[in-house]
C-alpha cells in the first residue's frame, strides 16, 4: 500500500520515497534485496535507490510469479531512462515501461511490459528485429532512412493508426543520432505474421521487419493499448557506444 501511494506521486518526490523505503527496512519491512543483509544505516543509505528497489521489487514479482525477468543491466538501463524522463514529465503518468533486448536472439521472448507502480510484468513475448540488423541475432543497428535496421535507445509511444500492417503504434525517438529520425522513418510497432512462434519452429528464428520492433499478429492490438500514449520503450542492443554516449542513461 505504502508503494502504491508514492508510486502516484510525481517523481519530485524521489528524495522522500526513498526515506520512506530506507525506514520501513529500517524497522523490518520484507524486501529481497541481498546486499542489504547486515548492512549498516549509513551503507543502506549510500547504496539504495528508487532504481534499485524497483529491480528489487519487479524480481520479487516475477519470482512469485514465476516469469522470467530481463537481463538486470538491461532493466536496470530501461528503469534509469524511465526515472529521468518521468522527472521531466514526458512520459504519461501510470504508463508501463516498456523493454526489448535484442542481445538476445530472436528465437527467444525478449520483450518485457512493466507495471512501474506494482512492479509486475504485464507481458514477456517475441519480438522482430530490423532485417538488415541481422539474421538470428541484431548485431547491426542504425538511425537512417532505408537502412531496414532497428535502431536502439529510448522511443515514446505516440498514436495508433490503420496502416498496410492493421492496427500499429507510432513511436518517437529521444535520442538524437541513434533514433531520433523513427518517425521519418515510420519505424512503429505493427502485429506480423513472421513474428509468431509457429515461424520460429520452421525457421530456426523469427522473420525480419525493415526496422520496426514488430509482434505477433494476434496480440497486436492488446499490446498496443496497453502502451500507446506516451509510454516509455526502450531497445537495448550490444553497442557499447550507445552506452558511452547515451544522453539519457550517462545524464
Amino acid at each position: 500500500m505504502i508503494w502504491n501511494f508514492f508510486c502516484c506521486k510525481p517523481i519530485t518526490y524521489y528524495v522522500m520515497r526513498k526515506t520512506i523505503i530506507l525506514i520501513i527496512l529500517l524497522v523490518g519491512g520484507t524486501f529481497s534485496s541481498n546486499f542489504l543483509v547486515n548492512s549498516s544505516p549509513s551503507t543502506i543509505l549510500k547504496e539504495l535507490s528508487l532504481e534499485d528497489h524497483i529491480i528489487e521489487l519487479v524480481s520479487t514479482h516475477s519470482l512469485n510469479a514465476e516469469k522470467p525477468l530481463p537481463n538486470r543491466d538491461v532493466l536496470s538501463y530501461g528503469i534509469k531512462g524511465y526515472l529521468k524522463l518521468q522527472e521531466e514529465e514526458k512520459i504519461l503518468e501510470g504508463k508501463p515501461l516498456t523493454v526489448i533486448d535484442f542481445t538476445l536472439p530472436s528465437s527467444e521472448k525478449r520483450m518485457w511490459i512493466i507495471d512501474m507502480n506494482e512492479g509486475t510484468i504485464l507481458h514477456h513475448g517475441h519480438v522482430s528485429h530490423g532485417r538488415n540488423s541481422g539474421d538470428l541475432m541484431a548485431q547491426k543497428f542504425s538511425n537512417v532512412s532505408s537502412s531496414y535496421m532497428s535502431s536502439l535507445g529510448f522511443y515514446l509511444t505516440g498514436e495508433t493508426y490503420q496502416g498496410k500492417h492493421g492496427y500499429s503504434l507510432r513511436l518517437d525517438g529521444l535520442e538524437k543520432g541513434y533514433n531520433d529520425k523513427a518517425r521519418d522513418r515510420a519505424i512503429v510497432i505493427h502485429g506480423a505474421d513472421y513474428a509468431k512462434e509457429e515461424f520460429i519452429s520452421q525457421t530456426g528464428r523469427l522473420g525480419r521487419s525493415l526496422g520496426c520492433p514488430a509482434v505477433p499478429h494476434e496480440i497486436a492490438r492488446e499490446l498496443i493499448d496497453l502502451i500507446k500514449e506516451r509510454s516509455l520503450l526502450f531497445i537495448f542492443g550490444q553497442d557499447e557506444e550507445y552506452l558511452d554516449k547515451s544522453e539519457i542513461l550517462n545524464a
